[in-house]
């Protein structure tokens, strides 16, 4: 029986496996902060398009983002004549990023209440996509484990790379998908929040 190691990565913006047959995935998250500044709304909205982060899937700024980063170790065995995937661990690295207002004290009080509801539904937006790359990283582990036996290593790390890029690309597309659904409800949404926050606040 012979083991060989081999390794797959890759990063995004919005978007390398220790031998571990079952184990969970490797995942970390870290927070990082912008500052902006301002004491009005107009001000507000002008700071997140000149500071926020620029996304590479948009192009654009954003008033958050959340750094994605996949990669992973597999690792094949060669027995009887057959090669197969021995072990393999994905690892996942996000980073979120969300803007911090350097002047929220000073602000009248109408302005910072909006505040806190829009940067609470600015950091939940990251936390979603977030949990999607989690969901993937599970996800895409499980299938590498999951891949059957081919006659040699070439063919198995074919398959590796097939897969790797097939779940890839469908994680990007379901972030993309999720942005677009937040995009087009985002007025109604904090509406509604905006509404309950007051209603909170009265009771």
């Amino acid at each position: 029986m012979r083991r060989v190691r081999r390794f797959f990565g890759a990063a995004c913006l919005l978007c390398v496996i220790p031998l571990a047959a079952h184990a969970e995935p490797v995942i970390t998250k870290t927070y990082s902060y912008f500052r902006i500044g301002g004491r009005t709304a107009e001000d507000l909205d002008r700071e997140l398009e000149r500071r926020g982060p620029v996304t590479h899937t948009t192009g654009h700024r954003h008033p958050g983002a959340t750094e994605i980063k996949f990669g992973g170790e597999v690792t094949y065995i060669e027995r009887g004549g057959r090669c197969s995937v021995g072990g393999a661990k994905v690892t996942l690295r996000t980073n979120i990023i969300l803007p911090r207002w350097s002047n929220q004290r000073r602000a009248a009080k109408d302005l910072r209440f909006i505040w806190d509801t829009l940067s609470a539904d600015i950091k939940r937006h990251e936390e979603r996509h977030a949990e999607i790359a989690r969901n993937y990283a599970r996800r895409l582990e499980r299938e590498l484990l999951g891949l059957p036996s081919r006659r040699n290593c070439d063919d198995v790390e074919a398959l590796v790379s097939d897969l790797t890029k097939t779940m890839l690309a469908e994680h990007d597309a379901q972030q993309v998908r999720f942005d677009r659904v937040e995009a087009k409800n985002f007025d109604a949404r904090m509406t509604r929040l905006l509404k309950y926050r007051i209603d909170q606040r009265i009771d």
